[in-house]
């Protein structure tokens, strides 16, 4: 292994070296990827419907194709899923990334070429070890096994070629031979959908191998981990898998997690790594570990754009090419793909932190959400939750405004609801059980948090005085015009400000 350790650092060195160069130029990496996206996909029958034959340049490309939400393209991911070649991307497309829903669906499913995997998700995990090694050349991360801790969903079928399941699962599915030799579980362990026995499974399986490194949503890994050390009988991971070295965690934001993750991992060879992986693409790598940003990938098949937010919300908003960004501002990602996603808003903020390379930070949702633990809970899943929980309780909702509840050293996270009845219910404990079976039905990623309880316990709902939402916004030079109470927020600053008035009396 030490032999296989000295290989993969030596190729991997090079990389390291060319994603700079291609971060420091972006306009003629983007260029590049967006002449080959434009070619492959020419005779696609969306490529034909926005005459992509006749596109030459940018200018044209962006007059030819409106920009697309997922409501966009769902009539055309429909007749992909059922076997249609050459819609969106050449050839059939076998693989979907299924992920939390929009206002019309419980789940998006996301188109996942072969192109798309071997150019994106898998180039994109070469580029994580150039970058490691570049900042740790005596790693010996290869010498032992990398823990992959991947998602809930089962993999099910559309028909007899197409299948979906979370990113991680489709990517576990189609690991290629360089990436399996060095990852555990199995991918039978990997893809299985009840997670308590998945646990128990892994735990089985690596708790006496040498683990040098682990990937995964922090909260989830931290589940893990705990449980780890409870069947072991110790109290710090070290003890278990002294040669532990890199954890690659993404998807939530990694503050509320960092000290748990110090006190369970009390070393100084330890390291912490973030990506910006999505669904849709592999977007970005932190390569400065004492920097929160991170290096945007320009060349590994995704085209982007981005909209100032102020101007998101318009029919026809102002678009700038990653060149022609500006620091520390706000901006909505339009990515187009060889996934097929073109000129597609996937949902996110982000700002750029640096330009010369150009490095990003995801600073939220375009829309209020919480996604403390992976859920990717949106404004509409929480309003049509809330309203059926009122009706089968016969209560009526004046005002809300939900925030989570992280997980601690004996508890695992939650969401905390602060709501104003107009007539509240019989029962607060009924009305919260209700709520949460609703928020399990019109979101995917939630119910998968929920179960079990392993990463998400029921939600706690508070019914509040009447007119504290109102003095809450007097009090802040909020109230009337078009101000309004936050329905879902990712940290609890609001939510901590109004239970210490609930507390104080000061209503």
């Amino acid at each position: 292994m030490f032999l296989l350790n000295g290989i993969i650092r030596k190729l991997l060195k090079s990389r390291y070296t060319r994603l700079i160069q291609n971060a420091q130029k972006p306009a003629e990496s983007q260029d590049f990827i967006l002449k080959y996206l434009v070619k492959r996909a020419a005779e696609t029958e969306f490529g034909k419907k926005y005459g992509f034959n006749a596109i030459r340049s940018y200018t044209d490309f962006k007059q030819r194709i409106p920009l697309h939400d997922y409501d966009d393209f769902r009539s055309y991911t429909i007749r992909v899923k059922q076997g249609e070649r050459n819609v969106l991307w050449p050839g059939e497309t076998r693989w979907f990334a299924k992920s939390s829903g929009t206002t019309s669906d419980k789940s998006k499913f996301i188109p996942v070429t072969s192109e798309s995997l071997r150019m994106n998700h898998y180039r994109g995990g070469k580029d994580l070890y150039s970058v490691y090694f570049h900042h740790h050349p005596g790693s010996r991360i290869f010498s032992g096994k990398c823990l992959s801790i991947g998602g809930s969903h089962r993999i099910n079928n559309f028909s007899n070629r197409s299948r979906y399941g979370d990113i991680s699962a489709v990517m576990v599915q189609n690991l290629p031979w360089w990436a399996e030799m060095n990852t555990v579980p199995s991918k039978k362990i990997a893809l299985m959908d009840d997670w308590e026995a998945k646990i128990d499974a892994i735990i089985k399986t690596t708790l006496r191998q040498n683990i040098t490194g682990i990937t995964g949503v922090p909260s989830w890994t931290l589940v893990l981990l705990k449980k780890i050390l409870e069947m072991a009988g110790k109290k710090i991971i070290p003890e278990i898998w002294p040669n532990l070295e890199l954890f690659v965690h993404g998807a939530v934001s990694f503050t509320p997690y960092r000290e748990q993750f110090a006190g369970i991992i009390p070393s100084a060879g330890m390291h912490y790594l973030e990506t910006y992986n999505a669904s849709e693409g592999f977007f970005a790598i932190q390569d400065d570990l004492s920097d929160r940003g991170m290096l945007l990938l320009t060349d590994h098949g995704i085209f982007y754009e981005f909209i100032p937010i102020d101007a998101a919300g318009k029919e026809n908003p102002e678009v700038c090419l990653p060149q022609d960004v500006a620091l520390n501002k706000n901006y909505a990602i339009v990515i187009s793909t060889n996934g097929g996603l073109w000129r597609y808003k996937i949902g996110d903020t982000v700002k750029f932190t640096s330009l010369n390379p150009l490095r990003v930070t995801v600073s939220g949702r375009t829309r209020n959400f919480i996604n403390a633990f992976g859920e990717e809970l949106i404004i509409d899943n929480a309003e049509k939750a809330i309203s059926s929980a009122a009706q089968k309780t016969g209560s009526a909702i004046r005002d809300f405004t939900a925030a989570p509840v992280y997980m601690n050293a004996t508890t695992t996270g939650a969401h905390e609801w602060l709501i104003e009845f107009d007539k509240p219910p019989q029962d607060i404990e009924k009305f919260a059980s209700v709520l949460d079976t609703a928020l399990m039905e019109v979101n995917s990623d939630y119910e998968a948090k929920r179960f079990k309880n392993l990463a998400l316990r029921p939600p706690v709902v508070h019914n509040l005085p009447v007119g504290t939402f109102e003095i809450w916004l007097k009090k802040k030079g909020k109230l009337g015009g078009q101000h309004k109470v936050p329905r879902l927020f990712n940290d609890r600053r609001y939510v901590e400000e109004l239970l210490a008035m609930v507390r104080e009396k000061n209503i």
